[in-house]
């Protein structure tokens, strides 16, 4: 499954999106926006985007619980080696040090995470602020292609920006599609 990223300028023209994508089989559930305005999405009755696509939380609480995992050996490390605890310190003592560091990486990297963009919608981020609306579809394998045709044919007002081959992952990174100039 990938995620297919369109510009639409309006609410109207957001809102002949979602109907299109339902006319070709796309559900509610694969068809989020992310906007300024939320009280149109709901007016209009769109799935707005929701915290794990806006918020870094996922990718920050990861790197955390990542860093918290080496600190975590590298304290069981000083630990065993300085026996600060006796000589008979179980081994168990040393995995709960490795995991508390973990987990509290891992929290506080959340933690984090919550107070920033997620990185993949930030290139994104002067577009939404300036009205328009992020419409991202998440496809199946072999829909992508009739899914860019119905854009093409019936919202050439929305332009296709960027695609996610791995939206699950959130270290992936989403290049934005540079749009040649009218002439």
């Amino acid at each position: 499954m990938k995620c297919l990223y369109y510009l639409a300028p309006t609410l109207e023209s957001t809102r002949a999106v979602a109907d299109d994508l339902h006319g070709v089989g796309i559900r509610d559930w694969f068809i989020h926006v992310v906007s300024d305005d939320e009280a149109g999405l709901k007016r209009e009755r769109i799935h707005s985007s929701n915290y794990v696509e806006t918020l870094d939380f996922l990718r920050t609480g990861l790197l955390g619980a990542y860093i918290g995992f080496f600190i975590g050996m590298f304290g069981a490390f000083l630990i065993m080696a300085t026996k600060i605890f006796g000589t008979n310190t179980p081994v168990s003592a040393y995995f709960a040090v490795m995991l508390f560091c973990t987990m509290f990486g891992a929290w506080m990297g959340g933690m984090l995470g919550f107070g920033v963009e997620n990185r993949k919608l930030s290139q994104f981020h002067e577009d939404i602020q300036s009205g328009q609306y992020l419409i991202l579809i998440y496809s199946k394998k072999g829909s992508g292609e009739a899914i860019k045709a119905m854009m093409r044919e019936k919202h050439p007002e929305s332009k296709h920006v960027a695609t996610d081959e791995n939206f699950i992952s959130p270290f992936g990174d989403v290049s934005r599609i540079t749009i040649p100039p009218a002439s």
